[in-house]
């Protein structure tokens, strides 16, 4: 066997990273609905879940269902953050309180708002301006996607009001953006601002408030 097939990881464990995944995208979910995910029996899915468990990576509540047992609901702990990028967050976070200490909260202010131009126009590259809406906010959800941000977007109905909801299940600078929230307030600027006038954007779930991800409502103004 060569050194290569050694490092390929076991089944089981592939098997129980595409569920840590799954949970991270999903939010929480039972059993059977990740069984059919990964096309093999609910049994087998509930011995990852439980061995998740015992790693401390996962926790369930049992949710009543109108026939039969309560469901377990299984979703992520915050230990299972680990096994998603950070983008080298506690040295972001540190070099941020570091900056704040040595230029004040205006120096700080400033710095964010070079940061917000920067990304800004690194965006605009890559977002059309004269594309139509729904085009537009699929590209800044592929750019985010590509970032780390395990990005999507939905399509609203009419019975919602309409629009899209870019979705990011995860934050790869959340520990920095613990240490500076003025971090979030500029990724939400530089989304208005690349999306163009036309588009109204509003943050409607947010990890630091308590969510399980951010996301934003975007729709058509006038």
């Amino acid at each position: 066997m060569t050194a290569a097939a050694t490092r390929q990881p076991k089944p089981e464990a592939r098997s129980r990273e595409t569920i840590l995944r799954l949970l991270k995208l999903r939010g929480a979910q039972d059993a059977a609905s990740l069984a059919g995910e990964l096309a093999v029996t609910a049994m087998a899915v509930r011995q990852h879940l439980y061995a998740l468990r015992d790693e401390g990576l996962v926790i369930y509540e049992e949710e009543a269902r109108p026939v039969g047992r309560p469901a377990k609901l299984w979703r992520l702990t915050p230990a299972a953050e680990r096994y998603f990028p950070d983008a080298h967050a506690e040295l972001s976070a540190g070099l941020l309180a570091a900056m704040g200490k040595a230029f004040g909260d205006k120096g700080l202010a400033k710095l964010l708002k070079a940061r917000g131009k920067q990304v800004t126009a690194d965006y605009r590259k890559r977002v059309d301006r004269e594309a139509p809406l729904a085009e537009r906010v699929a590209a800044l959800a592929t750019i985010r996607e590509s970032e780390g941000y395990m990005a999507g977007v939905e399509a609203l109905g009419d019975a919602q009001g309409g629009g899209w909801l870019l979705v990011e299940n995860h934050c790869p600078i959340c520990v920095a953006a613990r240490a500076c929230s003025g971090l979030c307030q500029v990724e939400l600027e530089v989304f208005r601002k690349v999306l163009g006038k036309d588009a109204e954007v509003e943050r409607v779930d947010h990890i630091l408030a308590g969510a399980r991800r951010c996301a934003y409502r975007i729709t058509a103004k006038g």
